[in-house]
């Protein structure tokens, strides 16, 4: 039932993002993807850190494969599936205890928000690295195909 609550959320933030048609669902479909990968994750027992990184991962998989099977930008698909994963409560609570006064606590809570936070960035700069010199490779490869053999 999460994943239905996340897809239909995530269509409205879709609309207020101005996506329609296809990419709407497609953008709303992978956040549904990354949400059920991290209940996976956190089910399977993994550190919440690591739960984090391994559903940024496959949302920026999955947002860079659409992104090409559709000639769009990444980005209308990678802004709305990683909302479900944005440490929301982590954030406030952070910023709760800071105004509060209870250092112990504010450190705390704005470390685990910090490192969620660098999971979702290594998560999407890992993927968006290797499509980019993947793209670079074949592009590279078959120009230097097309080419006839020099001599020397």
């Amino acid at each position: 039932m999460q994943c239905l609550y996340v897809f239909i959320a995530c269509l409205g933030f879709g609309v207020i993002f101005n996506l329609r048609g296809k990419n709407l669902v497609l953008a709303a479909l992978g956040a549904t993807l990354s949400w059920f990968v991290y209940l996976l994750c956190t089910g399977a027992g993994m550190d919440d850190t690591l739960c984090y990184f391994v559903a940024t991962v496959a949302i920026a998989l999955y947002s860079e494969g659409m992104a090409r099977l559709h000639k769009s930008p990444v980005t209308i698909y990678l802004v709305v599936s990683f909302l479900p994963l944005v440490p929301g409560s982590k954030i406030y609570y952070t910023m709760e205890y800071g105004m509060a006064g209870d250092t112990a606590r504010f450190l705390q809570t704005g470390l685990e928000t910090c490192k969620i936070a660098g999971a979702i960035v290594a998560g999407i700069a890992l993927v968006s690295s290797v499509a980019r010199l993947t793209t670079s490779f074949w592009r590279g490869w078959r120009r230097r195909r097309g080419r006839p053999a020099q001599s020397r």
